[in-house]
């Protein structure tokens, strides 16, 4: 059996796994990716990008406008909060908010898909499509993975492997590591990209069904279930339905468009003209028994990491999946290429766990949360009503925006600059070149020492080879200084001229420092 190697190989070609082989690649380490399907995913799942992480994907340059708008604001040229969003399909106000952290990007999972690999294969990166992991094993300081290709099994040896191989992942499984949560059989959801008669769509995305009612875009709770109408791509909404105490359906027995048409009458209780979608595929048509809430109990074992779905599997109730699994991904990439390149000692990717295990916990919070207020009964439509009239105070609506957007995640730094932890703010600086965006700055994925007062520049040659140095101004600076790590975080700031705690920042997050010898060598 003949054997390559490598110094990572990433077991899945999903958004996630494709994110992380660009953060890889972006930091001069190319990873091998590994996927049983023979190209891109055309499966329709998330219908776009919510919260922190689009803000994160216009930091690597990879936001852009898209004719597909249901959020109100991708046609700007950078990302900007939207005005309106939903919890537990109640209506979330946010155009009021001072600092709005609610981002929204209509990308549809299989075009970020084709984004994503697109731009790992122009960074180097070799996707092995139709190529399965089946096994493997530590051998002393390297893992020996056994794969199914097209011309029969390889071997692969490599440093570290990732596994972005989905919530019944292969490597999760192997490795050992418990699977913690809940699960839940008394609900099936049925839903499908229909064709409904264009009179029946309302201006603001929704639908209105004679005899039921006018519904929103997204989820609809009604007391026979839920219903959900979504319109992504024009003339092709998603349309579904959950019921809740409904009697078991074989795994293997196909879904059929009938199916989801009855289920969504049955919810509604009035006839809905619904027909097959129009035009190419692919088309949506699924039905999911159950809801699983799941958790790893730990992020990694040795060599061995796990990423995404792999990790975390929750409802899709509010879109965090990306949002967590995206971010997931930038938080490991720049870590991972560090340790893998020697610039950063192993237990920098301890930080990986310690920092976004917390925050699968605190979607898992949100989206159980969201799925009992969705509930049918008496007893649930009183506690919508009051929770409805509560999110209409200001600050009830600022901290369900900052818990759905995930920005009131703040890692533990070791800084206590109010920035510190926190996701930059999205700055304009001016530099001699000219004004600049901070989210430009860091397209490059390398950390960043923002000057704005002059004073801190200085104390950084040690690192030269691994920080850049910016020395800029701002109007309203929120630091004199801020250390950017290449996830967006800042690692350190300060109010004033003080740079204590600089090079402890540095050393912590960058390695250790080196002579200007070194440093030039």
């Amino acid at each position: 059996m003949s054997e390559t190697t490598t110094e990572v190989i990433i077991s899945g070609a999903g958004p996630n796994g494709l994110m992380l082989a660009c953060e890889l690649a972006l930091a001069g380490v190319q990873p091998i990716v590994l996927d049983p399907l023979e190209g891109p995913s055309p499966e329709p799942k998330a219908n776009g990008l919510i919260g922190q992480v689009v803000r994160m994907m216009d930091i690597r340059g990879l936001f852009s406008p898209n004719e597909f708008e249901i959020f109100d604001s991708s046609r700007a040229e950078h990302p900007e909060p939207i005005p309106h969003y939903m919890f537990s399909g109640l209506p979330l106000e946010l155009s009021a908010l001072q600092n709005n952290p609610m981002y929204g990007w209509s990308i549809p999972q299989p075009r970020l898909i084709v984004l994503l690999a697109a731009r790992a294969e122009e960074l180097g990166v070799r996707i092995r499509w139709g190529n399965k992991l089946t096994d493997f094993r530590t051998d002393g300081e390297q893992i020996v993975a056994t794969v199914a290709g097209p011309e029969g099994p390889y071997r692969i040896a490599a440093r570290y492997l990732v596994g972005a191989d989905g919530g019944k992942s292969l490597v999760r499984k192997q490795l050992g590591i418990a699977f913690q949560g809940t699960s839940s059989n008394d609900r099936i959801t049925r839903f499908a990209h229909a064709h409904v008669p264009e009179e029946l769509r309302t201006e603001d995305g929704g639908i209105e069904i004679p005899g039921a009612g006018r519904f929103s875009f997204g989820h609809n709770r009604v007391e026979r279930g839920m219903f959900v109408y979504a319109e992504i791509l024009p003339g092709r909404p998603m349309i579904g339905a959950a019921e809740h105490g409904c009697d078991p359906v074989p795994d293997d027995e196909p879904v059929t468009f009938d199916e989801v048409h009855q289920a969504v009458e049955r919810v509604l209780g009035v006839p809905v003209p619904m027909a097959p979608p129009e035009g190419p595929g692919p088309h949506a048509l699924r039905r999911t028994v159950g809801q699983n809430t799941l958790l790893a109990e730990r992020y990694r074992r040795g060599g061995v990491l796990l990423l995404g779905d792999s990790a975390h599997v929750h409802s899709a109730m509010g879109g965090p999946g990306l949002n967590l699994g995206l971010q997931d991904a930038i938080n490991l990439g720049w870590k991972l290429a560090a340790v893998v390149r020697g610039n950063a000692p192993e237990d920098l990717l301890d930080t990986y766990e310690s920092e976004r295990h917390p925050v699968a916990e605190r979607v898992m919070m949100h989206s159980l949360s969201q799925t009992a207020l969705i509930a049918p009964g008496p007893e649930v439509t009183a506690l919508r009503e009051l929770f409805g009239e509560l999110m209409q105070l200001p600050e009830v609506a600022n901290h369900l925006a900052n818990l759905l957007a995930g920005a009131d995640v703040r890692y533990a730094i070791g800084d206590d600059h109010p920035l510190s932890g926190r996701l930059v703010p999205d700055l304009t600086v001016r530099t001699d070149a000219g004004p600049v965006r901070v989210a430009e700055l860091l397209r490059t994925a390398r950390p960043i020492l923002l000057d704005l007062s002059g004073g801190a520049a200085g104390h950084a040659r040690e690192w030269a080879d691994r920080v850049d140095v910016v020395t800029a101004t701002a109007d309203d600076a929120p630091a004199a200084a801020l250390l950017i790590r290449p996830d967006g975080y800042v690692a350190w700031a300060t109010g004033d001229s003080d740079i204590d705690g600089l090079h402890r920042a540095l050393t912590r997050w960058f390695g250790p420092a080196r002579t200007l010898a070194e440093v030039t060598d």
